[in-house]
């Protein structure tokens, strides 16, 4: 018996569809297929990352220091950028979730460089 953690909490068939269902996770069971749901639920999702950068382009100006905003319009910006914020999270999380895990392996691929070993640094620093 192996004690593996349990790295895919939904099944591999079940998608985390980016919109909700009374406030509540909604999921589309695809069992990897195209359907007209999930075609749908890629536009959305495509649609709202677009959203997320126009946002993003938008809020950068307005936090500058010679910007000068009122705190509702501060607050504003703050709400447009958590709107998009959380349905990239719901993005990120329903792509994570159909990541297939990566098989478990006992001894070290030496094929696979290591970046501390090849850089003299850690992972992401230069």
């Amino acid at each position: 018996m192996s004690a593996q953690p349990e790295t895919n909490p939904v099944p591999s068939h079940l998608r985390l569809l980016p919109w909700t269902e009374e406030g509540k996770p909604a999921y589309l069971s695809t069992r990897n297929t195209e359907t007209f749901l999930s075609r749908l639920a890629d536009r959305v999702e495509e649609q709202q990352m677009e959203t997320a950068a126009v946002v993003l382009g938008l809020a950068k100006p307005m936090v500058e220091d010679s910007a000068n905003l009122r705190a509702d319009e501060l607050r504003w910006v703050a709400r447009r950028l958590i709107e998009s914020l959380t349905e990239l999270l719901t993005i990120a999380e329903s792509r994570g979730q159909r990541i297939p895990p990566y098989e478990s392996t006992t001894t070290n691929d030496a094929s696979v460089p290591d970046e501390t070993h090849e850089t003299g640094a850690e992972p992401g620093t230069k």
